[in-house]
């Protein structure tokens, strides 16, 4: 169900508290159906990472998604180059078109800037909507979070 009510502004530093729970928060609820717990934690163990957060938020067209009360229940960057760094959605408002509200506003990010592609690296649990949006799997790859190597998918669409 898509709700284009949700607002988005550009995120700050301010919000970094609120990111990493929501990002840890979000992978341990809603990831575990398709990696382990141990893999899940040592994903979870890189929002850890207070320096990395602030850099892609200072140095990214980097924005969250807000609900009707202003809390945040997303985000998502994207680089200059048309890499998706990240995105991620409360684990309570899975399936009500925060997703897709927050890629559209990446998409136009690109399109304004005249970026032809959008690759990202895209989890097992996100491929499935990244195709529903006409991402294509580029290949299987397995890349390293902090200690572990997690299964995912390089994607890219063409704009």
């Amino acid at each position: 169900m898509e709700n284009r009510n949700y607002k988005f502004r550009k995120a700050t530093l301010a919000d970094i508290p609120e990111l990493k729970e929501m990002y840890k928060a979000t992978l341990r609820t809603i990831n575990k159906a398709d990696y382990t717990p141990e893999e899940i934690e040592d994903w979870a163990s890189c929002g850890d990472d207070i320096q990395h957060l602030a850099d892609l938020i200072t140095n990214l067209y980097f924005i969250v998604a807000l609900n009707e009360e202003d809390l945040i229940i997303g985000f998502t960057s994207i680089q200059k180059d048309g890499y998706l760094q990240s995105m991620f959605v409360h684990k309570d408002y899975q399936h009500r078109g925060v997703a897709s509200f927050l890629l559209s506003m990446a998409e136009e990010y690109a399109i304004k800037h005249q970026i032809p592609i959008i690759t990202s690296e895209v989890c097992i649990t996100a491929k499935p909507f990244f195709e529903s949006k006409d991402y294509k799997v580029m290949r299987e790859q397995k890349r390293k979070a902090n200690i572990l190597f997690l299964t995912n998918y390089w994607m890219k669409k063409e704009l």
